[in-house]
């Protein structure tokens, strides 16, 4: 395989784990990409994540000039022919370039038998995918999401929207940090939601030393709807890996499930300089003890439509959640004081999650539009919902209720 250029291999060796390994695909291209220089690292990434995102159209593509089932291929050449078809559509790549690597690979594959047959297939898709792609109709085929997702957001958005949102998720959305102390980095731009700073890249310097923490406008502004403040008791219910967590005042206690992520979040909320309490528990089924609290957060578990411009392989394992969302919900409301507020939030665009969670939890709407006008939800405007093509940042849902 000398004749495959690294970048190239670490995105095939990423292809090959997420779709025939299961494995996520941040973790593969971590694994695949070791060793390699930014300029490298950063090429790898865009063929990676792109592939990913656009398998669905991919195949498709593969499928109707190459004339053969993707599923019947072996996995090597169907990974090979997924990054070529990949370059050929979505990059600048030079033809002859993209369809010799896919060849290298399934060679470097010991898959001699299937050299001619990829190198057919390259041939017939370098020559004919611009056309097929630009002909195809607007819609979930042509963006690369599953049918349910599409008709999601063209139900709760409208057609025209759908198409927007869905273009945007497929492009890398803005960088933001959020300033944690000191002043802001050189360069930074201020934004519209405090505290929030547009950059270039994210300095790990800085984010090791727990200045700046990198969280989507989205994300910031579902902690500060909260509105903790010292001396109040509050409740973060799912809060791995801490982000949202650091930004509460008072006296915090941080409820995550899993172990992993627990110890995830302490040695976040440790960089961060932040004394939150974290207990190991199901939010749904607190221990005994976690009761009377001024304020909580219910950040929960979702199908992450609102995320799936930087979790690229989240859009094939995706879905809705709201049973859960509701049994979170309501462990909360149990554990609030009377008076006290919750924040319902999660990083989806889907009224299914959505407002028909805070609909069936029965609980009073704090009104947000007002202080918040530039995020209405464009339904309903006692919340808020942020949107990719919109506002550039990460979907997220946000309510406060009173108990």
């Amino acid at each position: 395989m000398a004749a495959v250029s690294p970048a190239r291999r670490a995105a095939y060796e990423t292809l090959l784990r997420v779709f025939e390994q299961d494995a996520y695909a941040d973790r593969a291209f971590r694994t695949a990409a070791r060793g390699l220089d930014d300029r490298e690292r950063a090429f790898a990434q865009r063929l990676a994540y792109g592939a990913v995102q656009r398998v669905r159209t991919l195949d498709h593509a593969i499928e109707t000039l190459g004339k053969r089932p993707v599923r019947k291929l072996d996995a090597p050449v169907r990974a090979a022919l997924r990054l070529g078809a990949y370059q050929l559509g979505y990059t600048d790549t030079a033809p002859h370039a993209a369809a010799n690597e896919s060849v290298e690979l399934v060679r470097g594959a010991r898959l001699e038998r299937a050299v001619p047959f990829t190198n057919a297939v390259m041939r017939r898709v370098a020559a004919g995918i611009r056309e097929l792609l630009d002909s195809l109709p607007e819609g979930a085929l042509k963006e690369s999401y599953p049918d349910w997702i599409h008709d999601v957001f063209v139900r709760d958005l409208g057609p025209e929207s759908a198409v927007a949102l869905m273009r945007a998720m497929n492009e890398p959305l803005e960088t933001v940090i959020r300033l944690v102390r000191g002043e802001p980095p050189a360069g930074a731009e201020p934004t519209d939601v405090p505290g929030a700073y547009r950059v270039e890249r994210v300095d790990d310097l800085a984010v090791a030393d727990g200045r700046v923490w990198p969280q989507s406008r989205g994300s910031q502004l579902a902690g500060l709807v909260v509105g903790a403040q010292d001396g109040e008791r509050v409740l973060d219910l799912c809060a791995a890996p801490g982000g949202k967590t650091s930004q509460l005042r008072g006296a915090v206690t941080a409820v995550e499930l899993d172990p992993n992520r627990a110890s995830e979040l302490r040695a976040n909320l440790v960089t961060l300089c932040h004394k939150a309490a974290v207990v190991e528990a199901d939010g749904a089924d607190l221990p005994p003890g976690l009761e009377g609290f001024d304020r909580a957060l219910v950040d929960a578990p979702c199908s992450g439509l609102g995320v799936l411009a930087q979790r690229p392989d989240l859009r094939w394992r995706s879905k809705p959640l709201p049973e859960l969302q509701l049994a979170l919900l309501r462990s909360a409301a149990e554990r609030t004081r009377p008076g006290g507020t919750i924040v319902y939030s999660v990083c989806t665009m889907n009224a299914d999650e959505n407002e028909a969670v805070v609909d069936a939890s029965g609980l009073e709407v704090e009104p947000l539009g007002e202080q918040w006008p530039q995020f209405v939800h464009p339904r309903r405007p006692e919340f808020l919902l942020t949107l990719p093509h919109v506002h550039g940042t990460s979907g997220f849902f946000v309510s406060r209720l009173r108990v």
